[in-house]
């Protein structure tokens, strides 16, 4: 099994960018996960030095090689330093992939 994964820490969330699976919405300093394996690409955020980590609604994505799961993770994180909410933007991304 292939698998990558990226991390970054220490973006600034703005209120109502970032959205879980489990119903919170974070802002303030965060750190972004992605996990790329078995052609999926699976987002995760959590609050930069806490121990819990939340799923990005829109995760999972089809991703179908370990660069493009790479360009993904950055245009998340791009997204959330941009203000932009990712739901949307997982949602692009999804399209792009398919």
């Amino acid at each position: 099994m292939t698998w990558a994964s990226w991390t970054t820490v220490g973006i600034h969330a703005r209120p109502g960018t970032v959205h879980t699976v489990e119903g919170r919405d974070l802002n303030g300093d965060v750190t972004i996960h992605t996990t790329w394996s078995e052609k999926q690409a699976d987002v995760t955020v959590q609050y930069t030095g806490s121990a819990d980590w939340f799923t990005m609604v829109g995760s999972p994505v089809p991703c179908f090689s370990e660069e493009d799961s790479r360009s993904f993770h950055q245009a998340v994180v791009e997204a959330v330093r941009g203000g932009e909410d990712t739901e949307r933007e997982l949602e692009r991304l999804f399209e792009r992939q398919r």
